[in-house]
């Protein structure tokens, strides 16, 4: 029987997924956490929660890491070979589980490494974690591609709420698979409730199985009117992603992101459900409602 992971380490627990994951726990009985940040760090945590500032050199990291099972990376962009180090870290600690910064489109697609090839920095990660099963460090990857609660909310989608607009891209017929925040928030406790059944393994999770147009019905329906529909290409926005990024513009990444999920290009592997093997059974979690996500969001829209 693989032991309990009850104390919980997090790194990175102030970003947008870092925070995520973080309420998943906070307020728990059955888990420990303790959010791990640098020195000079001002970022704020809920009443309760362990902090631990660090230089993040390795000998402070083995002492950071020293009684705790599990370490979660949520590290983004430009800190993702930092991982390899966190690793190395964790097994000086005697930790059981590392969990790396996935949480995000298929890193194990080549077309989505060739769209976004800062993602070849995960994989490298996940290679690397391979290497060391010998030492007793076990881990686990979980991919949920976009957040479509949040990415209604924010529009990223290509559905705009307060101005009822959308931007399909090449005729809206594709089907990939999105996450709701309290689902992934529900996988990562399922993931450490069940240790033996998760240990090196790649899991990957859905909310919703869904096309851009059987979003724009349901939001139509919701919001009880008549959207207004630009149509797009996945070439367009490719071009204007990689653009952006050549004069310096990081907001071309947040397109390229959006082509992992919405575009065309051959063999994405976006959709978890028919081109993964779904670990939403293992992990006890449930598929929901397109109908009922939406007409939750548009009800919290101002």
């Amino acid at each position: 029987m693989a032991s309990q992971l009850k104390n919980v380490a997090i790194i990175g627990a102030s970003g947008n997924v870092g925070s995520i994951i973080l309420d998943a726990f906070v307020g728990s009985s059955q888990f420990n956490v303790t959010v791990l940040t640098r020195s000079s760090s001002s970022a704020t945590f809920p009443a309760g929660v362990t902090v631990r500032k660090s230089d993040f050199s390795e000998q402070d990291l083995v002492s950071a890491f020293k009684g705790q099972d599990v370490v979660i990376s949520v590290v983004g962009l430009g800190a993702f070979t930092d991982q390899k180090k966190f690793i190395d870290a964790a097994i000086s600690a005697g930790v059981k589980r590392f969990i790396p910064s996935e949480f995000s489109a298929n890193t194990l697609s080549p077309a989505v490494v060739q769209l976004l090839p800062v993602f070849d920095q995960k994989k490298e990660v996940l290679d690397y974690l391979k290497t060391k099963e010998a030492s007793g460090l076990t881990w686990t990857a979980i991919w949920t591609a976009l957040f479509f609660d949040q990415c209604l909310t924010t529009g990223f989608l290509g559905f705009d709420l307060p101005t009822r607009t959308a931007s399909i891209w090449d005729g809206g017929n594709s089907v990939f698979t999105v996450t709701n925040v309290d689902q992934l928030q529900r996988a990562v406790i399922a993931t450490l409730k069940r240790p033996a059944e998760t240990a090196n393994k790649n899991l990957y999770i859905a909310s919703v199985e869904i096309s851009q147009n059987e979003l724009l019905a349901a939001l139509e329906k919701a919001t009880a009117s008549k959207w207004t529909v630009t149509q797009t290409t996945t070439d367009e926005q490719v071009s204007e992603g990689m653009a952006r990024l050549g004069k310096g513009d990081m907001t071309g990444a947040f397109v390229l992101v959006k082509a992992t999920s919405l575009g065309n290009t051959p063999n994405l592997r976006a959709n978890y459900i028919r081109d993964e093997q779904l670990a939403n059974g293992l992990l006890g979690l449930k598929l929901e409602s397109v109908e009922e996500t939406v007409k939750r969001v548009v009800g919290a829209s101002p």
